[in-house]
């Protein structure tokens, strides 16, 4: 599955250029942690967001949009693929949609959908797609919400596996907090200092 076609794990580049991703905000603190420290480096980044987090927390949700940086589909209720049938995971993905355009007031321009866990059945991804979806992975994985691991080893993890065109994923979630927050600025600065930009999907 991992090379199935319909899915973007990395985007195929010759330039030095990397796509951060963010799951499952917006998060309060930790949502404005990550604007902060994006904001410092002029980067660009895509967020993967709950849509019973949007409703949560819109002020938050709107500064995403104000700062540039591009909105994804995350479900309404962070919903397993594997342990969801087919046409409920659906509706929850578009109840998510609903819920991005009724709290975005800028028009987006591409829909973006990230199962959550990295978990989605062929039946819900064909759907999905029908309906104008792409459904974005990743190629390098931050650990970030395993709390079995140390901060290093989530810094390690992008810093050994990134390279031009990597797709980067990491949580703005309280779960994820202590890592992300050891990790990201660090991965910002390192390929900063190394003529790297990051860009939004």
């Amino acid at each position: 599955m991992r090379f199935f076609s319909t899915y973007t794990w990395r985007f195929l580049s010759d330039k030095k250029e990397i796509f951060l991703t963010f799951d499952d905000g917006p998060t309060p603190e930790i949502t404005e942690f990550v604007l902060t420290e994006l904001k410092k480096y002029n980067a660009k980044a895509t967020f993967f967001c709950i849509g019973k987090n949007i409703q949560n927390h819109p002020e938050i949700f709107s500064k995403l949009i104000t700062d540039g940086h591009s909105i994804g589909n995350h479900t309404q209720n962070h919903l397993k693929g594997w342990k969801s049938e087919t046409n409920a995971y659906v509706k929850n993905a578009l109840e998510c949609e609903q819920t991005i355009t009724q709290f975005n007031t800028s028009t987006i321009t591409q829909k973006l959908f990230r199962p959550p866990y990295g978990k989605i059945k062929k039946n819900q991804a064909k759907q999905l797609i029908e309906k104008g979806y792409k459904i974005i992975m990743w190629s390098v994985l931050s650990a970030d919400f395993d709390t079995t691991i140390s901060n290093e080893k989530c810094l390690e993890n992008v810093l050994k596996n990134t390279e031009p065109g990597s797709i980067i994923v990491f949580h703005d979630s309280v779960k994820a907090a202590e890592r992300m927050k050891y990790a990201l600025p660090k991965v910002l600065k390192h390929f900063s200092d190394k003529g790297f930009v990051f860009k939004a999907i």
